[in-house]
């Protein structure tokens, strides 16, 4: 036993024989490097393009139009922004929207008409609004819901655009077409019965909407979100010497104090800023947040362009969206009310009540239309007839000055229109069968070959329109709300005279 461990123990600390060095380990090593560098050089040969294909496609996660070129061998470039509140507010963005796409020479992609107040922005003078981003994600995921639910009703719609299509700068796309190029889907499948069934569609929509709003930056060449907002800019063009002063109106101390505000406002020249040989302007994609402007204490909300003496093309561009007119549909159904329903000159009142800063100003707005009937009553003859345009319901109008006048029948002939009644629901018809977005639809219709699916289920909501049409009509006058946009629009027809034959 002692043998055997005496013996192991020395079997382990046993010299091992030190190997003679190998003399063609120096020629392997040699050989091996040599294989190496011939084997890379093929491969790299062989195989290049294949690399340069992955390089390539290492954008394949970017919509179609980042990378790929129109049939006239260049990149389109288009403009977005997002409209909001109620119609007339999206009625001016609308006219901003498509000077600014002519000044920077893009393509504008035509909004739907939103529902009212569906999306807000907030207050520019009190410099509280909803930052770009997150209201271009809302107009866009409102935009699908509307398509999604066949309650799409596009500007182009309502709205005559024919005069414009003439005018070189001026390119429209519908909202629709663009969505289905750039996000490559066929978006009729949006309506299908069983969205169940295209779950990664819509997926595929929510990340195209994210990327076209900027909640994941800029992508260059390719998409240009744009953050400035009413708090900081005011938009110019070729304004000598303005670009990049301070604007007038500024936060004062107390609102600096009270709502932590750290903007300054500056007027900035748009072509300067997004034009050729800016960031934004290799972009296919430029997409603005709101567009809406208003004179505000001796300046411009947002927007101040209302003239372009060196640009004509510009020029006679702000002349002819001054006023857009609605299409002949609308127009017509709207004289024909006047003519063989009222048969008689009448007077136009438009009454926001219930709506925002307007619900508590009833006084003020009956005294207006109080004073001007005080003074047609005087001059005769009765009855005076008085088409009304409000939101409070006729069923609420006891107990008000409205209820009133409707008492007063002797001295008094009240007409209203309403969303069921026969002349609105039959132009509704028409405008959807006659199809007034021609020129986009035929594009809608046949995009991936496919059937067009999203026929709409319900009639679009007109009766604004119509009666704002019927008001252009009043020949003895019209009686308004102070600060409504609708006011301002329907005081827009008068001066343009749309009544006339």
């Amino acid at each position: 036993m002692d043998s055997t461990l005496h013996s192991n123990r020395t079997n382990r600390w046993k010299k091992r024989p030190i190997n003679p060095p190998n003399c063609k380990a120096p020629f392997l090593t040699f050989f091996t490097i040599l294989f190496c560098i011939v084997f890379f050089i093929s491969y790299k040969s062989l195989f290049s393009p294949s690399i340069h294909q992955i390089s390539t496609n290492s954008q394949s996660d970017l919509p179609l139009q980042c990378t790929a070129t129109s049939t006239t061998g260049s990149l389109e470039k288009f403009l977005w922004y997002a409209p909001h509140s109620g119609f007339s507010n999206q009625l001016s963005e609308f006219k901003n929207a498509i000077l600014m796409a002519a000044i920077l020479n893009r393509t504008l992609i035509v909004p739907p008409v939103l529902d009212h107040h569906a999306v807000a922005l907030g207050s520019c003078p009190k410099f509280r609004v909803l930052n770009a981003n997150d209201l271009r994600f809302k107009v866009w995921t409102h935009s699908i819901e509307l398509i999604s639910e066949r309650r799409y009703t596009s500007m182009a719609d309502i709205l005559d655009l024919s005069s414009l299509m003439s005018i070189a700068p001026v390119r429209f796309i519908d909202f629709r077409v663009f969505v289905s190029m750039w996000c490559e889907v066929n978006i009729n499948l949006i309506c299908s019965e069983d969205l169940s069934k295209h779950s990664s569609l819509i997926e595929s929509l929510r990340q195209c909407g994210s990327l076209l709003s900027g909640l994941n930056g800029n992508v260059k060449n390719c998409l240009y979100a744009s953050e400035e907002d009413c708090r900081m800019t005011v938009w110019t063009y070729q304004k000598d010497g303005e670009d990049g002063i301070l604007d007038s109106f500024q936060p004062d101390d107390e609102l600096k104090k009270k709502k932590r505000i750290t903007f300054v406002r500056k007027r900035r020249d748009v072509q300067k800023t997004f034009g050729p040989g800016s960031e934004a302007g290799s972009a296919s994609v430029l997409a603005f947040g709101s567009l809406f402007t208003a004179p505000y204490k001796g300046s411009e909300s947002h927007i101040d362009i209302h003239e372009s003496p060196r640009d004509r093309r510009i020029q006679s561009l702000i002349q002819k969206i001054e006023f857009l007119p609605f299409v002949p549909e609308i127009i017509n159904s709207g004289k024909k009310f006047a003519l063989q329903t009222i048969k008689a000159p009448f007077l136009c009142a438009q009454l926001r009540l219930l709506d925002g800063q307007f619900k508590n100003h009833w006084r003020a707005t009956f005294q207006a239309l109080k004073e001007k009937l005080d003074l047609l009553k005087e001059k005769g003859p009765l009855p005076i007839h008085v088409f009304v345009m409000t939101d409070l319901p006729r069923i609420n109008w006891t107990g008000s000055y409205l209820g009133d006048l409707a008492k007063d029948s002797d001295a008094f002939k009240l007409f209203i229109l309403g969303a069921e009644d026969k002349i609105v629901t039959d132009t509704a018809e028409k405008l959807v069968s006659t199809g007034q977005n021609a020129k986009f639809e035929s594009l809608v219709n046949k995009l991936d070959g496919r059937e067009k699916h999203c026929n709409p289920q319900s009639l679009p909501d007109i009766l604004l329109f119509m009666e704002e049409t019927v008001c252009s009509c009043a020949r003895l006058g019209f009686v308004g709300t102070a600060g409504s946009t609708i006011a301002e629009s329907i005081e827009s027809m008068r001066k343009n005279s749309i009544c006339l034959p």
